[in-house]
């Protein structure tokens, strides 16, 4: 998937403006020169200008994360979404193909969408982004991914939490704690899927946060499919709750109220909201601690690993714990809760 010159510490070291230009040139597309860097640290992303045309949106994957057949999986379903008329953004067709190599380096584009965020206090927001996310799930319980991973405790919470032990990214006077605290949290978690019951798993966005989701006039669009994967529908909602547990039992509920005119909300899922809040702040630390030989890293997240990081983090940790423990979002759904 990459050439010997794509190391895996400076992995987008050989990128340069004119590779960019070139590589879409390389599928008939004519750029004009123009080029701006979006804000992306994963893969590089960047908007390029075509003569006579819209710009575009150019994203290179960084080598070695997915395979062609995860990119693959991805695409498809994004282009299923967008042939459906949910407002998500594909990547371009070009020969019959929508994934790219150029000397190493793999690419797709995609057509350049403008938005502002959400206005999440309000109500009748949230709703019409529930009935958005709720038809991308309809879409996505349809079948599931083969290729693609699953959102589950052991990627999302052992691996990136050893990988930070035996990195020796934890400074040694508060390893001890953090060894208690992921334990306890991870212990956590489990027991939050286990009064969850059966949950079912469906193919999500994955990282649906506001930074991925563009509002118009016309409603929202949704971007960034790279993080898509297998897991339950919470993982789609719960980054839009926000401030008190009142506050959030409001704002699930106008979700809701979109949402259920077009999949079904099973409410145990409300069990894993902290849960999954958990994982993410544990996989988050340990996704900033493998990408930090990428030169980009510590340029950007210059506020890693310093001890007051990870008093901080130990300390967050020891408050989801609590969280875990206390009742769920009450919310009102075929008499529960």
């Amino acid at each position: 998937m990459t050439d010997s010159s794509t190391s895996a510490a400076e992995p987008f070291s050989d990128l340069s403006p004119d590779l960019v230009l070139d590589a879409l040139e390389s599928q008939g597309l004519k750029t004009d020169g123009r080029q701006l860097a979006l804000n992306s640290y994963e893969n590089r992303v960047y908007q390029v200008g075509i003569e006579d045309g819209q710009p575009v949106v150019a994203k290179f994957y960084r080598p070695q994360r997915w395979d062609n057949q995860q990119i693959g999986e991805e695409h498809a379903f994004v282009l299923s979404l967008a042939e459906a008329e949910i407002p998500a953004v594909p990547p371009i067709t070009i020969n019959g193909k929508t994934l790219f190599e150029y000397r190493g380096y793999r690419f797709a584009v995609f057509a350049r969408r403008g938005g502002r965020s959400p206005e999440l206090d309000q109500p009748e927001v949230l709703e019409w982004m529930g009935r958005f996310i709720g038809r991308i799930h309809a879409l996505g319980a349809q079948q599931p991914y083969v290729h693609r991973p699953t959102l589950d405790i052991e990627s999302f919470g052992r691996m990136p939490s050893e990988y930070l032990l035996e990195h020796g990214f934890i400074p040694v006077d508060l390893e001890q704690p953090y060894r208690t605290v992921i334990q306890l949290a991870l212990q956590g978690v489990a027991e939050c899927f286990e009064r969850a019951g059966r949950v079912e798993h469906i193919r999500l966005h994955g990282d649906c946060h506001m930074g991925n989701v563009l509002w118009t006039d016309a409603g929202p669009h949704f971007v960034d499919f790279d993080d898509s994967r297998m897991g339950p529908a919470i993982q789609d909602l719960w980054m839009m709750l926000s401030g008190s547990q009142e506050d959030m039992r409001r704002q699930l509920q106008a979700l809701l109220d979109g949402y259920e005119d077009f999949y079904d909300f099973n409410p145990a899922e409300v069990y894993l909201i902290e849960a999954l809040r958990t994982l993410r702040l544990i996989h988050y630390a340990g996704w900033l601690a493998m990408r930090w030989t990428d030169p980009a890293f510590p340029r950007v997240f210059s506020w890693f690993n310093t001890q007051q990081y990870w008093q901080d983090r130990i300390l967050e940790l020891r408050e989801q714990v609590a969280l875990m423990q206390e009742p769920p979002i009450p919310i009102q759904r075929g008499g529960n809760f």
